[in-house]
């Protein structure tokens, strides 16, 4: 009974993970389209590319809302394992405001740096994951 319970623990959590691995992927690739449509709005981008930019933040932003109420579900999962949640593309409203008013070289690459720390912190959490798959299905193949 213990095990059979166990290995329902285990297989919830691999469930979690599985769903969380694709929305990563999927927030990963529109954050590097921001990415390269704030390369171009560096190098002489008018409003239309400012606009893109910032649809495809906003539009990866939408996907950080799942994922963290999936990271919450498989934080009540694995009560001892700390996952990272809360993560988000927090431009906020100034930074976005300032990228159209002044739009200029600083606010440009105030966004990139903004745009490269949400790519990282998306990356390392994918990563952390797949190890952390990787130890659960060594763990349910014990069972």
């Amino acid at each position: 009974m213990a095990n059979d319970l166990q290995r329902k623990e285990i297989t919830d959590v691999i469930r979690i993970i599985d769903e969380l691995i694709p929305l990563l992927d999927e927030s990963e690739r529109k954050m590097k389209s921001a990415r390269n449509w704030g390369i171009l709005d560096i190098f002489g981008g008018d409003t239309l590319t400012g606009l893109v930019k910032h649809w495809k933040i906003s539009s990866a932003g939408k996907n950080m809302n799942r994922i963290n109420i999936l990271l919450h579900d498989l934080q009540r999962e694995l009560k001892d394992v700390t996952i990272p949640s809360g993560m988000s593309m927090e431009t906020g409203t100034f930074a976005t405001f300032a990228d159209f008013l002044f739009d200029g070289l600083f606010a440009d690459v105030y966004m990139q740096t903004k745009i490269a720390k949400s790519l990282d912190e998306i990356r390392e959490l994918k990563r952390k994951l797949q190890v952390l798959s990787t130890q659960m299905h060594t763990l349910l193949d014990q069972y």
